[in-house]
């Protein structure tokens, strides 16, 4: 990664509050796009339409040139192609924040970074004590450690302009982290049989983008046609492709020229709308295929589906809030002036709505191989269904008493 000072003069314009005003904007808008497009996977999934769904869901696409061929299934391409776009943003997000922005300081990242941790633990220890006698369980143990950043943002914007921005940046910053770590966690524990010759190919991909970023390479197309290759190899070594996404955004250049162009914020900027007005909700139309006859309270008697309602609706507030508190009394970090624990209780409930998250960790999961996984695939949906929303109401009623107490104060 390469930075100068000439770099840290331009981030003082590009990084401005409009930008991040912009930026909450956008994942807001499109957590209610995603809400229409889940809604819509639920009703065809579950009406007389629902052959054609899933028969659009299982059809076969393939990219065939001369003797090459690459087939898969519309759920597949996206699952596999277009969530990969997706952790590429993810990734490029995270690498504008670390070089300079809510992430770019040690004492910056901590107070996030050590809710994020919170976030991650508490709903995994949750699942895994409710499904501890039930070991064909035991994978689904990541499925509530994920926050969906579209839809918790979105639950926040509805409170309006009143919400202090340092709690949205809070959120931000908690959630892209708590992102990361849903990376790491699906490569290092969702991954099946290592190819090692196709993980050879990628890590030489690897080096040649890096090189291509050590000679200051600036021509953002060279650097996804190299990322092409490597989301190939990526995805036939047995690693998940969303780890390409993330590889690929940490060697696009982030340095500015004369020319006032930074690669990765002009990449970003591509890519940010494009991923979540239509690569999510693509993905929530093709995995929210929730059947309505396992959506009822009687199903939360499952171990699983109650181990991650109870790892989103209560884990991760305990895990958040908690570690927060911690931090703060032992003076390791310190709250920003205009939030207040009661607000980070809040924010803590909005982050247990793990949603889309949730739902492409369950696919990875519980790989439907045989009828036991498939029926825990599904009994998981419900759980996250539930956890989700009555995380988001109870993130919105705190929040919203909150606002209407410093209303009457003034």
């Amino acid at each position: 990664m390469i930075i100068n000072k000439e770099t840290l003069r331009f981030n003082r314009d590009i990084f401005s509050k409009n930008f991040i005003r912009n930026f909450l904007k956008t994942e807001s808008a499109s957590g209610v796009i995603l809400i229409i497009f889940s809604i819509l996977a639920i009703i065809l999934a579950n009406s007389d339409f629902s052959t054609y769904y899933y028969d659009l869901k299982n059809t076969y696409l393939s990219i065939k040139i001369e003797n090459f061929e690459l087939k898969e299934t519309v759920h597949h391409w996206v699952n596999d192609g277009l969530m990969a776009i997706f952790f590429l943003v993810i990734g490029l997000e995270l690498k504008r924040e670390m070089v300079n922005g809510q992430l770019s300081t040690f004492s910056k990242v901590l107070l996030p970074g050590i809710a994020a941790i919170g976030g991650m633990a508490m709903p995994a220890v949750v699942y895994l004590i409710i499904n501890k006698d039930n070991p064909s369980a035991i994978s689904g143990w990541a499925i509530p450690t994920a926050t969906d950043i579209a839809f918790s943002l979105a639950v926040l914007s509805v409170l309006g302009n009143r919400v202090p921005v340092s709690l949205k940046i809070f959120l931000l910053s908690l959630a892209i982290i708590d992102d990361l770590g849903a990376v790491l966690v699906i490569a290092l524990y969702y991954t099946a049989e290592i190819s090692y010759i196709y993980l050879f190919y990628a890590l030489l991909s690897f080096l040649i983008l890096m090189t291509l970023n050590l000679f200051n390479v600036r021509i953002v197309s060279i650097y996804l046609f190299v990322g092409l290759f490597l989301w190939y190899f990526i995805l036939h070594s047995g690693i998940h492709t969303t780890i390409a996404g993330v590889i690929l955004a940490a060697t696009i250049p982030f340095s500015v020229k004369k020319s006032n162009h930074s690669p990765l914020r002009y990449l970003e900027e591509k890519l940010h709308s494009f991923s979540g007005f239509i690569i999510l909700p693509i993905f929530a139309f093709f995995n929210a295929d929730i059947n309505l006859d396992s959506i009822n309270f009687g199903s939360l008697s499952n171990p699983i589906p109650l181990g991650i309602m109870l790892g989103l609706l209560l884990g991760k507030p305990i895990g958040i809030t908690f570690l927060t508190y911690l931090s703060v009394k032992l003076k390791i970090c310190n709250l920003p002036s205009s939030i207040s624990m009661y607000d980070i209780l809040g924010v803590s409930f909005l982050c247990g709505i793990g949603f889309t998250m949730s739902l492409f960790i369950n696919t990875l999961a519980f790989v439907p191989t045989n009828e036991t996984l498939m029926l825990s695939q599904e009994y998981s949906k419900s759980g996250i269904f539930f956890g989700s929303i009555l995380s988001g109401i109870l993130g919105y009623i705190i929040l919203k008493i909150r606002l209407k107490k410093d209303e009457q104060q003034k």
